[in-house]
């Protein structure tokens, strides 16, 4: 009988302590951030600031770059109705990047369409660069953060050396073990750099595309004016 409970005690006893290394790995994963050394601390700090650039931008970017799906053909026939001063209105109320390119637009409407062509163009560079504004941070950071990491990655194998010349102690074990702590530093840069790389270039599409939209409207726009009209001195 004690022999058949031997067994059952045994399997207890090894799941037991398998749950208790499930448990102490854990806390040693979680750990593993703290044994990264000082070079975690502005590692940790460029993540907090791509976060926040994410945000940022994109809650900026989404709130200029917004139109109504109708918004140039309210101009356009606005404008070849001869209602100018409705079409500048109308793109003033808008309070995006794209109302404020076509309200400046509009305001030069009985110049010469090369003026026009560039103020569109002056005022389109304008926008586009507050809606890029603050993203080098976000290459600088991806740039980097992989940079900081392995920085300490090297330092931590510099101590490690250092260590082993003081004792004449070549374990396995201390070099490892001191190596892989080191290796986290490397990998949180990694992560940190292609999460900023990621969000970069995001952000860049947005406002690629942004881009092609605003030269459509600006192409509809200036043809509207190119046509004859009733008006010769008003749309030259």
């Amino acid at each position: 009988m004690l022999l058949l409970q031997v067994p059952a005690i045994d399997t207890t006893a090894a799941s037991l302590s398998a749950t208790a290394g499930s448990q102490q790995q854990s806390l040693q994963l979680f750990d593993l951030v703290a044994k990264g050394g000082w070079v975690m601390i502005p590692i940790v700090f460029l993540f907090f600031a791509t976060i926040y650039l994410l945000f940022e931008r994109l809650f900026i970017i989404r709130a200029q770059t917004k139109s109504e799906a109708n918004f140039i053909d309210n101009i356009r026939d606005m404008v070849a109705q001869g209602n100018i001063k409705s079409a500048e209105s109308f793109a003033k109320n808008q309070r995006t990047a794209m109302g404020r390119v076509f309200e400046k637009a509009i305001g030069r409407i009985g110049s010469p369409i090369r003026d026009i062509e560039s103020t569109i163009e002056t005022v389109g560079q304008i926008e586009l660069s507050r809606l890029e504004r603050n993203m080098g941070y976000l290459g600088i950071i991806a740039g980097i953060a992989p940079m900081l990491g392995f920085i300490g990655t090297i330092s931590g194998i510099i101590r490690i050396f250092y260590d082993i010349s003081l004792t004449d102690n070549i374990s396995i074990g201390i070099i490892a073990g001191g190596l892989y702590e080191k290796m986290i530093t490397s990998g949180a840069g990694l992560i940190v750099g292609i999460i900023a790389y990621t969000i970069y270039h995001l952000l860049n599409m947005m406002i690629e595309r942004f881009t092609l939209k605003l030269e459509m409207n600006a192409f509809e726009f200036l043809e509207v004016l190119q046509k004859p009209t009733t008006e010769p001195a008003r749309m030259r």
